[in-house]
């Protein structure tokens, strides 16, 4: 036994087969375009009427029947039925039982491929926007954090190792940026997102004289598409928002990785709070963390999800193809993936606990030698040469087993004349801290600079 679809009995002369069907049903992944779906189809209605295709009456008819569809769907009375393969067959099969033949009108001149593109262009200029909020609220934790530690040092890491002291306010609006990079990214596809391809028939354009342009603004489009052709088989702002999302989850991941290794025991910078947190089902003194894991998992679905975008996208000729149909469940699955991973890091940070000592006891003064080499470099001798004079203190003091603050004078004196008491000066974590004053530096000043364009941003958006 087969299913009766909308387009059965005509050039077909029977029921699409049950596996066929299962298949190629797209309803559980596509219904939550149903706002978008009426709307579309209430711009159309009125748009043929404009044409002569429906009468003032049968437009109200059809106006009131979608209304009618859209509660149901709002209150989740309506009931879908297995022959609804999509939520476009869905709303008008329902239509059509409200208000009679007269719903059977409502397709005249469009195709479901240019009803589908554009209904799921809708979906994403008005839920885009929620993403958004959510990378906004990280940041603003990050700015809060940020305004929070700013008396805090911890050492700064290059290849894994110690290389610079830095403040903790400074590397928590180091991922404040990647963040604002990509909101950026997702108000370009915003912009690209915003062109109405409806009117385009199946391909070639329709025969009804309809204003697009009117259309397209009833619909809250800045623009129409400018090639039937292409526009039913457009699918690059989904292949934007992939590679978007797989930016943001690769931020997020980066930002976990650090976290994950400043809550170790060996670490011991960043306490999480347990409500961020797992237990162990075997060994009862752990305390793992499952949230930046899951977090840094997340990144490789969301690059794979780009990946198989863009091979299904790199063999279809042109115009509209069934491949397309798995647009909709990448993109979504992506969305709603990364709007919880971003709801989860924003908690990670918010609730986390920075131990300060832990921080500065954690860092060797080694990570001062540059420090040590500018001290030099004051005294007019060439950094190339400051540079192998502090890697020869660096060395002597291993082999004396030393730290290298406490060096002897006579050791410094032995390696370079210009060496005088006052190179001991240069260990200090807040000296080191304050010398980076330039823009986008690590002193105090630059951080509250920094914090304060973060903020403006933040509150002018």
């Amino acid at each position: 036994m087969g299913e009766k679809t909308l387009w059965s009995g005509g050039r077909l002369s029977s029921n699409i087969d049950q596996v066929m069907a299962n298949l190629n049903n797209s309803l559980p992944i596509d219904k939550r375009m149903a706002a978008e779906d009426i709307l579309g189809s209430l711009a159309w209605a009125e748009a043929i009427q404009q044409a002569g295709i429906l009468s003032i009456e049968e437009l109200k008819v059809i106006q009131d029947g979608l209304k009618q569809v859209a509660d149901e769907i709002a209150s989740g009375s309506i009931q879908f039925l297995p022959t609804d393969e999509d939520i476009h067959s869905a709303v008008e099969r329902r239509l059509t039982e409200l208000v009679g033949a007269t719903g059977g009108k409502l397709h005249t001149g469009r195709s479901r491929n240019d009803q589908v593109v554009t209904d799921f262009r809708l979906w994403v200029k008005h839920n885009l926007p929620v993403l958004q909020d959510k990378i906004r609220d990280l940041q603003l934790t990050l700015t809060n954090r940020a305004a929070t530690e700013m008396d805090c040092i911890l050492p700064g890491y290059t290849h894994f190792q110690q290389a610079q002291p830095i403040l903790f306010s400074h590397w928590f609006l180091s991922h404040f940026w990647p963040l604002e990079r990509d909101h950026s990214r997702l108000n370009n596809l915003l912009n690209r997102v915003d062109e109405c391809p409806l009117g385009c028939g199946a391909l070639a354009g329709t025969t009804l004289k309809i204003d697009r342009e009117i259309l397209a603004k009833n619909l809250g489009f800045s623009r129409v598409s400018e090639n039937s052709l292409d526009a039913v088989s457009d699918r690059d702002f989904v292949c934007d928002f992939l590679y978007a999302a797989s930016m943001i989850a690769m931020h997020l991941s980066r930002m976990a990785e650090a976290l994950i290794l400043y809550s170790t025991l060996e670490f011991g910078f960043v306490t999480l709070s347990d409500r961020f947190s797992t237990g162990s089902s075997l060994m009862p003194q752990k305390k793992n963390p499952d949230s930046l894991e899951l977090i840094r998992g997340k990144a490789s679905v969301h690059l794979g999800q780009m990946t198989t975008m863009l091979a299904n996208l790199k063999g279809l000729p042109s115009a509209y193809d069934k491949d397309l149909q798995e647009d909709k469940a990448l993109f979504f699955s992506a969305f709603d993936q990364l709007t919880i991973s971003l709801e989860v890091m924003t908690g990670v940070i918010e609730t986390l606990t920075v131990n300060q000592e832990r921080c500065r006891d954690a860092i060797n003064m080694m990570a001062l030698a540059t420090d040590a080499a500018d001290y030099l470099v004051d005294r007019g001798m060439p950094f190339r040469e400051a540079h192998h004079c502090i890697g020869k203190a660096v060395l002597k003091a291993e082999q004396l087993n030393l730290p290298l603050e406490a060096l002897p004078l006579t050791e410094w004196q032995a390696i370079s004349p210009m060496f005088d008491s006052s190179i001991f000066d240069v260990f200090s974590l807040e000296n080191a801290i304050e010398k980076r004053n330039a823009i986008g530096g690590t002193s105090k000043q630059m951080v509250r600079t920094q914090l304060e364009k973060a903020q403006q941003l933040l509150n002018r958006k």
